[in-house]
């Protein structure tokens, strides 16, 4: 069935060739220190056109890695190179490439230097305030900044600090001078003992509050946001406003009583059906800041959801299985729910198209629980074994992971699954180790980058505790959000023009305006530590 589904597409891709209709692609090895950027302006492209060729590649592509670049540009270029001679002077150089090296040159400062370009009512004071650096500190990077600023001259602001990862981040977080944001937040802190529904912080951190609760995080983490966004010159109202209980009519009475349309952004309620309620009575952007199995269900086109959906787990671990694997034994673990075979059948068939993927099974339990013999049965010894999990029942995972860690030495096997829910945190981690145990998330936290050290020392040193899951993903939602406002850009504009990395969360919204497709695939390491393999 395999070489019949081949021999199909190699028919229709023999056609396609032979319209001659179509431009011809080829693979190009990139060269040390190149980015997009140089690559697209070598080749004569914009940037974005690069990007669509090669819809993976989410950060800088690394060296000697390949991307898809137009057969007809690349040799134009290098028929250029071996047209020009070798000891050229800038003198001689065509105003194309000038700006070639100006964007070669720009790319290699951003690799290690945060930059800027020098625009009009630039000040020293300005960069104090925006960036945090002295006149003396530019000066030991810029010397000629003795002769004064010049507009469109490029500044070298700080060094990126070594382990601090820049080539995600998006827009290389360009604000726009003199910036000011109205941002709206709304979350159900319940204290129905303040008369007024718009909370001020010190009323929300009295004695009396109860601050373990996923509204006080998430709002003390967006307060470590604002802050250290108004300390780089973006000024920011922030009106925070309590929706109180569920199904109460504090939503109602907020959306009638207030202007929340002449906010840039409302980030909550968090409550799918009140985001929805919000969403409908105004224009701006409404960003769902957590999960609902409910947010498949908006319909309304300026609700941003920023947790991806839980189909788009299971493709992204397909994507990653297609592009790693090699060459094997798969077997796929399911339940006897039907949305699960469904699931099962519907990947078994897609990796079996996979030429290098010659064996995938599908096992589901025999009176509730899987046998260790019947691994035994399909797991294959002294060849690759990659067992995915796609169930979340307490029982068969269990079985599954204790069968796995105790096969003979000559078998063995790694285990992959989409989400790794509460199931997997009854589990010891050290068989969840001793098995490779890999899962796609949507967070993952480097604790040892200078970006997350900063933000629990900021949130330790103002709230006196170490901040929560909630309290993370309120600075990342919150931050990206202002951020991608304050490049001068409207929302969605932003959304198609890069990824972004915060603490824990990777926003990348290129497929949709409105969704999130951002996900990391994590993997158990023996000394139980965790690694992103992508």
């Amino acid at each position: 069935m395999k070489h019949l589904k081949f021999f199909i597409f190699l028919c229709i891709l023999t056609f396609t060739v032979s319209c001659g209709q179509q431009k011809k692609y080829i693979q190009y090895k990139v060269k040390k220190g190149e980015t997009i950027s140089v690559i697209a302006a070598n080749l004569s492209m914009k940037k974005k056109d690069l990007l669509r060729l090669n819809p993976d590649v989410v950060s800088e592509p690394r060296t000697n890695s390949f991307i898809v670049v137009p057969e007809k540009k690349l040799n134009n270029y290098k028929n250029k190179i071996k047209e020009r001679p070798k000891d050229i002077s800038d003198a001689e150089l065509t105003e194309d490439e000038i700006i070639d090296e100006k964007v070669k040159l720009l790319e290699e400062l951003k690799e290690k230097f945060v930059v800027y370009e020098v625009k009009k009512g630039d000040t020293f004071y300005s960069f104090k305030k925006k960036f945090n650096v002295t006149r003396g500190e530019l000066l030991i990077l810029n010397p000629e900044l003795v002769e004064g600023l010049k507009v469109g001259q490029i500044l070298k602001i700080k060094e990126i600090p070594v382990g601090v990862v820049s080539d995600e981040i998006f827009y290389n977080d360009y604000l726009q001078p003199e910036t000011t944001l109205k941002i709206a937040l709304l979350l159900p802190f319940r204290t129905d003992k303040y008369n007024n529904d718009t909370i001020a912080a010190q009323q929300i951190f009295s004695k009396n509050a109860t601050l373990v609760n996923i509204a006080t995080d998430f709002f003390m983490g967006a307060e470590i946001a604002v802050d250290s966004l108004r300390t780089k010159g973006i000024d920011i109202e922030l009106n925070v406003f309590d929706t109180g209980a569920r199904r109460a009519d504090g939503i109602r009475r907020i959306i009638s009583e207030k202007d929340l349309g002449s906010n840039h952004a409302i980030i909550g309620p968090l409550y799918s059906e009140e985001v929805q309620m919000v969403a409908n009575n105004v224009s701006v952007p409404v960003i769902f800041p957590v999960y609902s199995s409910s947010q498949s269900n908006f319909s309304s086109a300026n609700i941003i959801k920023t947790s991806p959906e839980k189909s788009v787990f299971r493709e992204e671990l397909e994507r990653y299985i297609k592009e790693k694997f090699g060459s094997g034994n798969i077997i796929i673990v399911s339940d006897t729910k039907f949305k699960n075979i469904q699931t099962s059948r519907l990947l078994k068939s897609s990796l079996e198209f996979e030429d290098s993927i010659y064996n995938v099974n599908i096992l589901t339990p025999d009176k509730g629980y899987i046998e260790k013999s019947r691994f035994l049965e399909v797991l294959k010894p002294n060849t690759k074994n990659w067992v995915i999990l796609a169930t979340d029942n307490n029982v068969i995972v269990a079985d599954a992971i204790n069968s796995l860690i105790s096969l003979p030495e000559e078998t063995t096997a790694r285990v992959l699954t989409f989400d790794k829910a509460a199931v997997y945190d009854k589990i010891d981690n050290r068989k969840l180790a001793q098995v490779g145990f890999t899962y796609v998330s949507e967070e993952f936290i480097d604790e040892n980058s200078l970006y997350s050290s900063v933000f629990r020392e900021q949130y330790l040193k103002k709230n006196k505790a170490l901040p929560s899951f909630y309290a993370t993903k309120g600075f990342d939602v919150t931050y990206d959000i202002i951020v991608r406002l304050a490049s001068g850009n409207d929302l969605k504009t932003t959304f198609k023009q890069g990824v972004s990395s915060r603490i824990e969360t990777k926003f990348d919204y290129r497929a949709s305006n409105t969704e999130n497709r951002g996900l990391f695939i994590v993997q158990y390491n023996e000394d139980l530590t965790l690694t992103k393999l992508k």
